[in-house]
């Protein structure tokens, strides 16, 4: 009895499931088709690259019936509902399908072939100078199977595992090489294919040093950020030549700074100079970049984009896990280290100091000065300005920064200014020798000067400071850093107001050395040649470092190491 009666519930409960699936089933609709249409594809090897020489499938899908007239956008033309067609030369192609006179075209991109050439994985993860072999693998894209010849052109220095220099070769694959310079060693290969150049392969592989040494970072004008390994007892003709690390120096970078891993690039853009008004308002452009010491990773820490010139950031330092920098005349700002992809507001990052917190404002500071290179050193500030007579190193501590703006009668801090009236741009402070290399742009007094601070301070209080200071000007094999402020632009860039000058002094504390970069803008015979200085304390003299690159900001990552 009670099993009759499940079975008629069950089988009163079936219909309804019946209805519910079917109820559920979704509706299908047939969305309007083009009249006509087409796909293409490539069959076998290379099928998502679209090289010249690829047979490519174009399949007619049009509802439409009728001839399919194919144009291939290339002068060739084919009917069918399936046709293969190859391209004969890279370029981007309007391919048209037309069926009973109604047209179809989409566009299709064609590639050229280039060899394809990288590093195989080098042991120990470093190649080493005159050490470590490094091989390489090439592919070269030839869907038709067409001749191929090579030519692998080396750098200097470039030998085989037996020891023979190789400047080319003509072999498929050079086998394993040995470096002999230090540096980004450049290899390029040039492959024809049944006599044509394809386009060049290059790859540059990065050579250390076999131990661990300092390295020196620099901004080029107009190029990258460049590496460059400091090296002093480097072995027969081995050379040391720069690492490249393929990133943009970008506009007016005036300091480099780093700090464990990362270099931070202080770029104040395109206006360094007096800007309009409305320029001023908002054609800020400079920001603060963060780079692995590697190249391998690029990061924005703040930008000032969109907002007041006068508020880029034009120098700074590092101090502990903030970084400062000062703008072009207002004041110093704080930013902790870890910050990343922010927009500079005055409220959000208020000024550290400013020159109207500062006892020296109106009392040797006045608004028109312009700000340039900041350090703190045994807990005191020092903070370089330019464009007399308001000129200097402005020395104050944390304790003279007033918690609002001041008048003329405030007190000026006890520290004083050293080379007051003195048009100082960059400055650095040797730890071991406890001297201070700077630089001086101004014609009378300008150039590359070392001294302590007892002699700066008394250098400061002499009747005429530019005498006093001048016996502690130093030159390169009799040729001075003198900075032309004369023409236009002066130095390569600005006015003669505002040149760029040398913007920046590092400090190599290993060697005890001071690094600058010269410009010689009217190429004076009467002054040193263009390119990076170092200025040796224990031989008390200047050697060129590298000749050639004109450069802004430089930095000198202390750390020792083999290649960063």
């Amino acid at each position: 009895m009670k099993r009759n009666m499940f079975k008629n519930v069950a089988l009163l409960f079936l219909p309804l499931l019946v209805i519910s699936c079917v109820d559920n089933v979704p509706q299908v609709e047939e969305l309007p088709r083009d009249a006509v249409s087409f796909e293409y594809r490539i069959e076998g090897d290379y099928a998502l690259d679209y090289y010249i020489d690829s047979d490519i499938t174009f399949q007619n899908t049009s509802p439409t019936k009728g001839e399919a007239v194919w144009d291939f956008g290339d002068g060739n033309m084919a009917t069918g509902n399936t046709v293969v067609h190859a391209y004969d030369v890279a370029g981007t192609y309007d391919v048209k399908l037309t069926i009973a006179g109604i047209t179809k075209s989409q566009v299709i991109m064609i590639a050229d072939i280039k060899p394809l050439l990288s590093i195989n994985p080098i042991e120990g993860g470093i190649c080493e100078v005159n050490t470590t072999s490094v091989s390489f693998s090439l592919e070269v894209p030839n869907p038709k199977n067409k001749k191929l010849t090579y030519k692998w052109t080396f750098p200097e220095g470039t030998k085989n595992l037996a020891g023979d220099s190789l400047v080319t070769s003509e072999e498929q694959l050079p086998g394993e090489l040995i470096f002999g310079n230090v540096g980004s060693q450049t290899v390029r290969l040039q492959v024809t294919m049944d006599g044509r150049a394809l386009e060049e392969g290059v790859v540059n592989v990065p050579v250390g040093y076999n131990k661990p040494v300092p390295t020196l970072y620099y901004a080029v004008q107009g190029g990258h950020i460049m590496a460059l390994k400091i090296i002093n007892d480097s072995i027969g003709d081995m050379k040391v030549n720069p690492f490249d690390l393929g990133l943009s120096s970008g506009q007016h970078p005036l300091n480099l700074l780093f700090k464990d891993s990362s270099l931070y690039v202080i770029d104040c853009g395109a206006q360094f100079t007096y800007a309009n008004e409305a320029v001023q308002a908002s054609g800020g452009d400079g920001k603060i970049s963060v780079i692995a010491k590697d190249g391998s990773k690029l990061e924005t820490m703040i930008s000032n984009a969109g907002q007041a010139a006068f508020e880029d950031p034009f120098f700074g330092c590092i101090e502990g896990e903030d970084l400062y920098f000062v703008n072009r005349i207002t004041g110093m700002v704080k930013v902790p280290l870890s910050t990343r992809n922010a927009v500079y507001s005055a409220s959000e990052y208020p000024y550290y100091a400013q020159r109207t917190t500062l006892g020296y404002y109106n009392s040797g500071w006045t608004y028109s000065t312009f700000s340039a290179g900041i350090a703190k050193i045994n807990g005191l500030w020092y903070w370089c300005n330019y464009a007399p007579p308001a000129s200097g190193i402005f020395r104050f501590k944390d304790s003279d920064i007033l918690k609002s703006t001041t008048g003329a009668d405030a007190p000026a801090p006890k520290s004083g200014i050293l080379l007051p009236a003195l048009t100082t741009k960059s400055f650095a402070y040797s730890s071991v020798s406890n001297k201070f290399a700077f630089t001086l742009w101004n014609s009378v007094s300008g150039g590359f000067y070392v001294a302590s601070e007892a002699e700066l301070d008394e250098a400061s209080a002499a009747k005429s400071v530019v005498d006093a200071v001048k016996v502690y000007k130093k030159n390169y094999n009799g040729l001075e850093f003198t900075p032309n402020s004369s023409g236009s632009p002066s130095i390569l860039e600005g006015t003669t107001a505002e040149p760029i000058g040398i913007c920046q002094i590092a400090y190599d504390e290993i060697n005890d050395c001071m690094y600058f970069a010269y410009r010689n803008s009217h190429n004076d015979v009467t002054c040193a040649p263009t390119g990076i200085y170092r200025y040796s304390f224990a031989t008390d003299a200047v050697d060129l470092l590298l000749e050639g690159p004109n450069v802004f900001g430089l930095v000198v990552n202390n750390t020792p190491s083999k290649l960063f």
